[in-house]
């Protein structure tokens, strides 16, 4: 059996953790010494597993769909449409993760609110 590219983990990480799976998600992709830069959260790891199982329970019908994803050495950053729920238009969001010895070990995410309207005929995504 193949190892799975950080790419395919990165992924798998966000597919858990959107279908509230959280803890799974940490424990098959989270490495030692996570640190994270959502400025809502205290930066480690249990503060956003938290945060993210809350949400999870809030939300249980939670949609992600990823967009594009790209891999640069130990780098991978997800492009994804968000949504709380099916009738929910969403967010764009980046997560940018950085890997070390196939584990995340840093964080970044980034959202934009898919508006109702928008003037730009070639939509968010």
């Amino acid at each position: 059996m193949t190892q799975p590219t950080v790419k395919a983990s990165a992924i798998e990480f966000l597919t858990l953790v959107a279908s509230g799976r959280v803890r799974e998600a940490y424990r098959r992709h989270v490495g030692t010494g996570f640190r994270h830069h959502n400025p809502w959260f205290t930066g480690d790891a249990e503060s956003l597993c938290v945060a993210m199982e809350e949400d999870a329970r809030g939300n249980p019908g939670k949609i992600l769909t990823v967009k594009i994803s790209l891999q640069e050495d130990d780098r991978v950053a997800v492009f994804s449409h968000v949504k709380q729920r099916p009738d929910d238009p969403g967010a764009a969001v980046i997560h940018i993760f950085r890997f070390d010895a196939g584990k995340i070990v840093e964080l970044w995410d980034v959202g934009q609110a898919v508006p109702v309207d928008s003037m730009n005929e070639n939509g968010m995504f």
